[in-house]
């Protein structure tokens, strides 16, 4: 029985193809190279000297949908042929050849009217296709970009040095079903109108992210500065951009309330890595609060044993120097004992809940400290100096414990509704990718597809 809203269309045949299936009686079956009447490699020339340089577009440019992102393209020197040869128009698609990520091998563009404005050319990592007057570009660009015809690079690719490449031949054998040239325009108008409404739901979505992270991280912020009573009497901090505190709390440094603040294996740790052994922290497995466990390096327990200085306990915290710096979690039970690399380490804290320690570590305010300093200048690379000298506001350890709770309830909260609103973004991405494969493939009949607000009007009004 069909579940789609669409029917499908009244009468198939047997496209010859396994994995194609079935496809309506009077659409053509064949090699993509029957619907194109240009198939070229790119150019690189040489590097610019200044005069008469043309743009290049790269691979780089592409996302992995087949959309342009062109935000600092390279511009080379081309002879006049090769510059002739490969001068992009508006309607040209523009496929990459080589990739070491499957995702990104066939990623389909198709030159605009800005694009082409450009007076562009394309790399020789990429190949351009013109299709024929009878097919329209904008539908072979969903066709090319649709999972039907990325699974049939997958295949045709080869790999060399792990890189997967297609050529222009693969390209022209891949197998498409193509429908009557006014078919097209009922199915690209179709499938235009559907993804614009699936997209908006999508930036809505996305939108909503946004706004969650952004409350939960000032929640945060605000529990560890102004704690939770909003009557509380407050006192001035003696810090300019700390500002208020509550009365009760005091202000110390990070040094005063760790035994002791050390960094994790910073030279050659490599030399350390064995395939099974005591895991070795990286940045990469400390996310806000918690620590990522994939992905991890071992080293051995000799080497743990001779690298003291940078094993971990249950309690500590770890610190990331570089990239998200200042990002923190503590250690739990299953982790203690281990080791870190490249890491701030900040021993479990003295008289101070460590849980507390890390939501603050992970607030706005002190990132602030990490990437400015005391002193209001950035930062090039945070260093256990840096560390030392934090500013923390501190309550007494009963109201830490509550803020903690608190804290923890309702980021939990806020955790479960962006996890609820990533996982309704797959859908839509999915149930987007499945209807274009579903409409460029004829499984649905989108003939008499009537975009929203142009029906026409009754006379008898």
């Amino acid at each position: 029985m069909n579940q789609s809203p669409w029917p499908p269309y009244p009468k198939y045949k047997d496209s010859g193809v396994e994995w194609l299936g079935k496809v309506p009686e009077h659409w053509e079956v064949g090699p993509f190279k029957w619907q194109i009447e240009r198939n070229d490699g790119g150019v690189w020339g040489d590097d610019p000297d200044g005069e008469d340089s043309t743009i290049v577009l790269r691979s780089t440019e592409q996302t992995v949908d087949g959309r342009w992102q062109i935000d600092a393209p390279a511009t080379r020197k081309l002879s006049e042929s090769e510059r002739a040869s490969s001068l992009l128009s508006e309607g040209d698609l523009v496929v990459t050849k080589s990739s070491g990520s499957s995702l990104h091998i066939g990623k389909t563009t198709m030159v605009s009217a800005e694009v082409a404005e450009m007076a562009c050319c394309y790399s020789n990592f990429m190949q351009r296709l013109r299709t024929k007057a009878n097919f329209m570009p904008k539908l072979a660009w969903y066709l090319m970009n649709s999972d039907i015809i990325r699974l049939q690079f997958n295949l045709l690719s080869s790999s060399t040095t792990g890189l997967a490449n297609l050529n222009g031949t693969m390209i022209g054998q891949v197998l498409v079903a193509v429908p009557p040239p006014a078919e097209q325009a009922s199915i690209t108008v179709f499938i235009d109108r559907e993804t614009s409404r699936i997209d908006t739901l999508i930036s809505e979505k996305e939108r909503l992210i946004s706004l969650l992270q952004e409350y939960r991280q000032a929640l945060i912020s605000h529990a560890v500065t102004k704690g939770l009573d909003p009557k509380v009497k407050m006192k001035d901090s003696g810090v300019e951009w700390l500002g208020e505190i509550p009365e009760h709390w005091e202000v110390k440094k990070l040094k005063n309330i760790s035994p002791q603040i050390t960094v994790g294996i910073v030279v050659e740790p490599s030399k350390y890595y064995v395939d099974n052994g005591v895991p070795a922290l990286r940045s990469l497995n400390i996310s806000s609060g918690s620590i990522i466990k994939e992905n991890f390096v071992f080293i051995s327990n000799e080497a743990n044993e001779a690298l003291s200085k940078s094993r971990l306990n249950l309690g500590d915290l770890v610190v990331v120097r570089s990239g998200q710096p200042g990002t923190t979690a503590v250690i739990p039970k299953e982790l203690d004992g281990c080791n870190c690399i490249d890491l701030i380490i900040i021993r479990k804290p003295i008289d101070v809940s460590e849980n507390y320690l890390s939501l603050f570590m992970n607030s706005d305010i002190a990132k602030l400290q990490v990437t400015f300093g005391i002193g209001g200048a950035i930062q090039q690379h945070f260093n256990v100096g840096m560390a030392q000298n934090i500013v923390i506001p501190l309550p007494p350890q009963s109201e830490q414990t509550s803020i903690v709770l608190f804290l923890d309830q309702e980021t939990s909260r806020i955790d479960t509704l962006i996890s609820e609103s990533r996982t309704f973004i797959d859908l839509l991405k999915e149930y987007r990718s499945s209807l274009i494969t579903a409409a460029v493939t004829g499984k649905i009949d989108v003939r008499g597809f009537t975009p929203l607000g142009s029906e026409k009007k009754t006379t008898d009004e």
